[in-house]
């Protein structure tokens, strides 16, 4: 099912911290159930962190992107991190509000494009645990290819790579 109302891919802003904060203290306990809890200190610390998001963002070592409903609520993220020599990693994380209804494939589509044509890279990675089927299903249909198996935070987990041509 696609989303009814489709949000819109932002890079982070400064003027999102607001949203973007609120996001993930709802979405808090539904994403420690899969990854490791960001810790209380992301929260009392949100402000000088969030700054530090859009100082690495402007520098180019990292992209930060929200889907943003045209209400202004965010759903979404989806990250390029550690970007060198062509290559970045990707993460994402939806709303458990919004989760089934093709936004994550939808938004790491957008973002793996967004890398071949804006951000010059060929080629993404991107890190799974076993016990997250959903996130293997939204890498597998756009491209990524699993190349090896290790365990990341405790948990079985498998590699994948996307490669293209920027």
């Amino acid at each position: 099912m696609i989303f009814d109302n489709m949000p819109e891919l932002q890079l982070v802003r400064l003027d999102h911290a607001p949203t973007l904060l609120a996001f993930e203290r709802e979405n808090r306990a539904y994403f420690a159930a899969v990854i490791p809890d960001r810790g209380d200190d992301f929260f009392t610390e949100f402000d000088l962190r969030h700054a530090q998001l859009l100082a690495r963002q402007t520098a180019g070592t990292d992209y930060f992107h929200l889907l943003v409903t045209p209400g202004g609520e965010v759903l979404g993220r989806v990250n390029l991190v550690e970007v060198a020599d062509g290559a970045a990693e990707l993460g994402y994380r939806i709303a458990q509000k919004a989760v089934g209804r093709g936004l994550a494939t939808a938004a790491v589509r957008k973002v793996r494009e967004l890398a071949a044509t804006e951000y010059g890279l060929s080629r993404l990675r991107a890190r799974v645990t076993l016990d997250n089927p959903a996130s293997r299903k939204v890498l597998e249909h756009n491209g990524f290819v699993a190349v090896g198996e290790l365990t990341l935070n405790g948990k079985p987990a498998i590699s994948y790579i996307c490669e293209f041509r920027a």
